[in-house]
């Protein structure tokens, strides 16, 4: 088995590493250059964790797996996400890349996990001690999950009618969230040109042309630049300077 992420921020990969670790399996983000043909199709189960963006898998994961899609096909999966609040089916989501019955998921599970979303005053950045809160729960959590899997249990979170239904209701504003947030990345005259932006953004939105950062309109909305900008310059959907930043976990 392996464990296979994307995390924007550092939630997911939290919750990849910690069940790596209580599993003793190796584990990888969907960024590393390695070869993840070879690798997956050296495996009989596959792990995923993403987080959940509007009940629906972020688009670098989407194509990541659509690219592996022939050495996934008849795997086992596992599946992850973490979400903020509520994502319906969020685990569930992941199995609308692939045809029907392309895969068997013999696990799913939700793990709420702290908001990183540092620009929106109706989702406030949570504190240093509700941080541990949550890394407390998703630990208990986790080790009740790796029981369960060591002992042949299956559940599939996320993968009743209701949850479905609730998940299909957000996902149904997806598309149209994506195609708006692709071009709304700002970089204001704080920028001191650290180039930070340009080397973590895993949509390679940002680029530098000699004498200021540009974007190219390809924002997936996963906040890690907006988090991660020592000059907080960078806002991302909505205008504004951020006033403090999600520093993962």
């Amino acid at each position: 088995m392996i464990m296979i992420y994307f995390s924007g921020t550092g939630n997911s990969k939290y919750i990849a590493e910690l069940f790596g670790q209580k599993l003793h399996i190796s584990c990888y983000s969907i960024e590393d250059d390695v070869d993840f043909s070879k690798l997956i199709l050296s495996e009989e189960i596959i792990a995923f964790c993403y987080p959940i963006y509007g009940s629906r898998v972020p688009r670098i994961m989407r194509e990541f797996v659509s690219k592996h899609a022939q050495q996934i096909e008849n795997k086992k999966l596992i599946i992850f996400c973490t979400q903020m609040i509520f994502s319906g089916d969020g685990a569930r989501a992941f199995t609308d890349i692939f045809p029907h019955g392309f895969v068997d998921v013999i696990y799913a599970e939700h793990f709420l996990m702290p908001n990183n979303v540092c620009n929106v005053f109706i989702t406030p950045l949570p504190t240093s001690k509700k941080i541990q809160k949550y890394l407390s729960k998703a630990n208990i959590k986790m080790q009740t999950v790796c029981d369960d899997i060591l002992n042949g249990v299956t559940k599939k979170r996320g993968f009743n009618f209701v949850s479905r239904a609730l998940g299909a209701i957000q996902g149904a504003f997806l598309p149209g969230i994506e195609k708006w947030a692709l071009g709304r990345v700002w970089i204001d005259n704080d920028c001191n040109e650290c180039l930070l932006c340009v080397s973590i953004c895993p949509a390679n939105n940002f680029e530098y042309n000699k004498t200021t950062v540009e974007t190219k309109n390809n924002c997936m909305m996963c906040f890690r630049c907006i988090n991660k900008c020592p000059q907080k310059a960078i806002a991302v959907s909505l205008r504004g300077k951020v006033k403090r930043q999600y520093k993962g976990v």
